[in-house]
């Protein structure tokens, strides 16, 4: 039986881990640690909360984090808590880097003062910086670290920061750096939620001039399915890619988000992008494939389906969410410079 502190449990890729895992590891027993900002909710457990224990609680306050490791026996750490959303980064850097550096520092001294056997640290394709949208290349897990954004270089620096205590302390540690994900309870501010989110309610659907800017698609399932082979069977050490090898441009997301729902093109609208928006991300994943044996499960065009069912099924649970969202996607153009 393993002990599992996940950190960030209560957000979008935490929430979706914890159902993950309690129905995979039954016997497992998990802590859910989240500060319930405006992106987490403990409605977003609402369905496991009686097979796990839940604490509020901050990344950033290594004194309570230690005593939740001591007093729970944690023998592992996977850690989701993060700041994520770029556009909000334009308008607030400091609590990017606060969290995102200074937090997972304060998380990794925690694990080392108190001898935990794993930490887990989830990162982003996003590290790499910007791709052209035609090369034939993709990141590997030995790309050279670019960030363009805020968000970015927070994670950039994370990541840097578990690979130090790795070599400086010995902590057993594993990264993972992933493409974008998509799936239920992700909050309505990243594009997908947003543009489904708009189109059943007929609002526009704010696709950025560049429009065919592209990510690559990864459901939160087969990303959970990741992790847990690497805490499984990965090296200790290590840095794996997930990526699933689906791209889609923004664009191409808004055709098919409006294909799906029977709503008019016309309600696509263009709005100026954004600060530092990168062109195209594309991890090549053969890592994680060849080593550990996973490869993705879902299909795109059925995962936005499943997707795009799933909110318009749970409408009570995003409605609320939309006066929580920080950020005008058109109020970062008068950050300062």
């Amino acid at each position: 039986m393993r002990k599992l502190l996940v950190t960030g449990a209560a957000g979008f890729i935490g929430a979706n881990f914890v159902h993950y895992w309690t129905k995979t590891h039954p016997d497992d027993q998990i802590v859910a640690y989240d500060l319930l900002t405006y992106a987490g909710s403990e409605a977003n457990l609402e369905s496991v909360v009686d097979r796990i224990t839940f604490i509020r609680g901050d990344i950033c306050d290594q004194t309570k984090v230690e005593e939740v490791l001591a007093q729970h026996g944690i023998d592992a750490v996977v850690n989701f808590a993060a700041e994520s959303h770029n556009s909000l980064a334009v308008l607030d850097p400091g609590r990017f880097f606060e969290t995102n550096v200074v937090g997972t520092q304060r998380m990794l001294e925690a694990c080392r003062r108190r001898g935990v056997q794993r930490f887990h640290h989830v990162s982003t394709c996003e590290v790499y910086g910007d791709m052209v949208l035609d090369d034939e290349g993709a990141f590997t897990e030995d790309s050279p670290y670019r960030p363009r954004t805020p968000y970015n270089a927070s994670k950039a620096a994370a990541d840097h920061a578990v690979r130090a205590y790795r070599e400086t302390f010995g902590l057993p540690v594993t990264i993972t750096n992933c493409s974008n994900n998509y799936g239920p309870y992700q909050f309505p501010e990243k594009v997908i939620p947003v543009f489904v989110t708009n189109a059943m309610q007929d609002q526009p659907l704010p696709v950025y001039a560049t429009s065919q800017n592209r990510r690559e698609w990864l459901h939160v399932d087969d990303h959970c399915r990741a992790i847990d082979a690497v805490l499984t069977r990965g090296r200790v050490g290590e840095t794996y890619n997930i990526g699933s090898g689906h791209e889609a441009s923004v664009q191409q997301l808004a055709d098919v988000i409006l294909r799906i729902l029977h709503k008019p093109a016309s309600l696509v609208t263009t709005v100026p992008d954004r600060p530092g928006h990168d062109r195209r991300y594309l991890l090549d994943s053969g890592k994680v494939r060849d080593e550990l044996g996973w490869t993705p499960h879902v299909e795109f065009e059925t995962g936005i389906e499943d997707t795009i069912r799933w909110y318009a099924d749970n409408v009570a649970w995003w409605a609320p969410l939309l006066e929580r969202r920080p950020v005008d996607e058109r109020a970062w153009q008068s950050a300062p410079a």
